[in-house]
């Protein structure tokens, strides 16, 4: 069977509730869509208002308190938001990856060997047991291994060591100096062999939320090697069919699972910064238009808040005084741009109650753009 590339464009968009908002809970929202981009804290908030009906931020507020989602160093060795329920065996499938990256050549430079952190992780997790600083892990890691590498160890371990990050309150659940807890379900860290098993089950997980996809799709989703994602599909015959993608890459779905007709409209959405729907793909030309992509993903991996318009990106928005500033990338149709406003004037309103001017931070990249309409859209 093939798949046209509108067809999977709005595949892609009905997995990730953006042809719709959907009458779910914060917890249910994330569990559906499997992964939050969350080293913005104000990212997972804007990525939920996109995607369900009556979200009420409150609800991700509680989810983070009482563990029902968790933040942690999971895909492409980034923070993200996932349902608690899938943390162990989202953590066992980056084993390999966490592995690899975090004690390589930082930890080995410090004078550090895997098999210390095989000898450090048990008591360091025992020591977490509740929330510490970054200050406190520190102070624990130099007793043991000393000043001078206490800074590589640090580096190494609390991104390998199966932490999560501790809700310290503010606008968006996470401050900007973290704390971390031991992950009270404990994934293995027993060395640099992959889980087939938590592999397999990512790529369940992974074709549910963001199918269909390519070998080359889940592999840059997760940061993993694609031979063990090529063995999991192949364990799953009969569970998992393949398509013919719009130029001939074989692609990948869950046997019976969903696909809306061409023709379903796609309403207008501001996304967040770096949204997962922009990222968990090799090939980004489903959501991102090739000619816009360095506009949105700049050269140090900062991924703009975008705007959708039929499915696609158009242009990027940012919160400025006086309402939402939508920088497009192309000329907009006057239903296009009413659709914006409407938007705007119900994000104006997330963002009031909590952080008017969200990722203001970047500010600098909106001087590089090259977009075609600038219009504030104002809340009222």
């Amino acid at each position: 069977m093939k798949i046209s590339a509108r067809e999977l464009n709005r595949a892609t968009l009905d997995r990730q509730l953006l042809l719709r908002r959907e009458p779910l809970d914060a917890t249910e929202g994330v569990r559906r869509v499997l992964a939050l981009q969350a080293q913005q804290p104000a990212s997972p908030y804007v990525a939920l208002w996109n995607r369900l009906a009556g979200f009420d931020p409150a609800e991700l507020d509680a989810a983070f308190s009482d563990g029902a989602v968790v933040k942690a160093t999971l895909m492409r060795i980034t923070l993200h938001a996932v349902h608690a329920e899938d943390y162990r065996v989202l953590r066992e499938a980056m084993q390999q990856t966490l592995y690899a990256s975090r004690l390589g050549f930082r930890f080995s430079e410090a004078g550090l060997t895997p098999d210390d952190a095989r000898r450090l992780v048990p008591d360091l997790l025992a020591f977490a047991e509740r929330g510490r600083t970054k200050a406190e892990l520190e102070s624990w890691l130099e007793e043991r291994v000393g000043a001078e590498k206490k800074d590589g160890a640090l580096w190494g371990l609390r991104a390998y060591a199966p932490l999560l990050h501790v809700p310290a309150g503010g606008p968006w659940s996470f401050g900007p100096r973290a704390s971390y807890v031991a992950a009270p379900s404990r994934p293995t860290t027993a060395g640099p062999e992959h889980a087939p098993e938590a592999m397999r089950h990512l790529v369940l997980r992974y074709l549910a939320a963001f199918g269909p996809a390519s070998v080359a799709d889940v592999a840059q989703f997760a940061m993993v090697r694609r031979g063990p994602v090529r063995e999991a599909l192949r364990a799953l015959d009969g569970v998992v069919e393949q398509l013919e993608g719009p130029d001939g890459t074989v692609l990948f779905d869950a046997v019976g699972a969903g696909r809306p007709a061409a023709e379903v409209p796609s309403p207008p959405r501001l996304m967040a910064m770096w949204d997962s729907v922009l990222l968990a793909y090799a090939d980004r030309s489903r959501v991102i238009p090739e000619e816009y992509r360095r506009e949105v993903i700049r050269i140090n991996g900062d991924v703009l808040p975008t705007i959708l318009v039929d499915g696609h990106v158009a242009g990027v928005w940012r919160p400025v005084d006086g309402g939402v500033e939508v920088t497009a990338f192309r000329d907009l149709s006057p239903a296009d741009w009413d659709g914006l406003a409407e938007e705007a004037r119900s994000l104006s309103t997330l963002l009031a109650d909590r952080d008017p001017l969200a990722y203001g931070r970047y500010r600098h990249w909106w001087t590089k753009l090259s977009g075609s309409q600038v219009r504030v859209l104002s809340p009222r």
